[in-house]
């Protein structure tokens, strides 16, 4: 078993860990801390706790403690951010992991969480900035074509950084870029909303998987992708328990162009963590599958990543996917030309 494989099984199946070996305990530790999941093996290791070795038990507490901050960080910047756009006069949609602690959702225990991510209509971006901005956050990106082509081409703004606190926020738009081939519904996504507390609200749970598939399968390279796949059978394990779920979320997927994105991600993570997904909606493996799998395999026992050729791959194909052929070129040379700009000796 390789040491990914520790991981996920560790993950999906929690009483997995009694059995585990000194080495398996050590390349669970190192592989779960890379991959940004070691709160969430602490998190589910809870009901065995005292079978577990007490190394073990000090490492997992260890990240528990990290957690704990984190959650109460990622809390106090949702809330200094509803104070912020309390008059801004248009719905501010918490996303990802500030969304799933938000909403008391399974996705959120043991997770890591770092920057704030928010939608908003694309036509409050103006009145969303300015209060930011009076409300102590800057622009983290201060060269002129970054900021350029966040504002031109992305789907969010340059990320902003607070002043005194160094809490970044990314305001969305919507959830892919403008240059993706595909084009979700902004506006479907908004009107998706549900209500949670400090008048915030978070995407419908259709919109809400999706928006995560999207960010797995499509707009990324799989980087983070095995935690991002626990996030999607989290989700979709507790959003199943809804009545008419499945058949909203093929019917939200096919409005927001993402029934590919959708299908790959619930294979992955069927793959990996065992979730419970309708065959017609998660399809055949194909070599984008097999890529990733290689990827999310990759790391060695020391948390190494070591699927050099697949993550190559999957980065060409998650640039290309992102913008057309002469912009992508333009783009990436320009970056090229900065970064040996900045490698020369002053």
């Amino acid at each position: 078993m390789t040491p990914p494989a520790i991981l996920h099984r560790a993950l999906a199946a929690p009483e997995s860990m009694r059995g585990l070996s000194a080495d398996d305990w050590n390349a669970l530790i190192r592989v779960g801390r890379a991959e940004r999941l070691l709160g969430t093996v602490a998190a589910r290791a809870a009901p065995l706790w005292d079978a577990l070795p007490e190394g073990a038990r000090t490492c997992l507490a260890e990240e528990q403690d990290l957690t704990r901050g984190d959650h109460l960080a990622a809390g106090w910047e949702i809330n200094r951010a509803a104070l912020a756009l309390k008059n801004v006069g248009c719905p501010v949609i918490l996303m990802k992991g500030s969304a799933y602690l938000h909403a008391g959702l399974a996705a959120a225990e043991g997770r890591r969480i770092g920057d704030l991510d928010i939608l908003v209509p694309r036509a409050a971006l103006p009145a969303v900035e300015a209060a930011l901005l009076a409300h102590g956050w800057i622009q983290a990106k201060e060269n002129a074509y970054d900021d350029h082509y966040y504002r031109t081409w992305m789907h969010e703004l340059p990320p902003m950084v607070h002043k005194e606190r160094g809490g970044v926020i990314d305001v969305h738009h919507t959830i892919l870029p403008l240059t993706a081939r595909l084009r979700p519904d902004a506006g479907a996504l908004i009107e998706s909303r549900v209500a949670v507390a400090d008048g915030l609200f978070v995407l419908g749970p259709a919109e809400m998987l999706l928006h995560s598939a999207a960010h797995v399968a499509y707009d990324g390279e799989f980087e983070g992708g095995t935690r991002n796949l626990w996030d999607i059978h989290c989700l979709a394990s507790d959003f199943a328990r809804i009545e008419g779920f499945w058949d909203g979320l093929a019917a939200a997927a096919e409005q927001h162009q993402l029934r590919t994105p959708l299908s790959r991600a619930l294979r992955l993570a069927r793959r990996l963590y065992g979730t419970d997904v309708p065959e017609t909606l998660a399809g055949r493996m194909d070599i984008v599958d097999r890529l990733a799998l290689r990827k999310l395999h990759g790391r060695d026992r020391f948390g190494h990543q070591g699927a050099k050729l697949s993550d190559r791959l999957l980065y060409i194909r998650g640039h290309w996917l992102r913008m057309p052929p002469l912009m992508l070129a333009q783009h990436l040379a320009r970056k090229a030309l900065r970064r040996k700009a900045q490698a020369q000796p002053v």
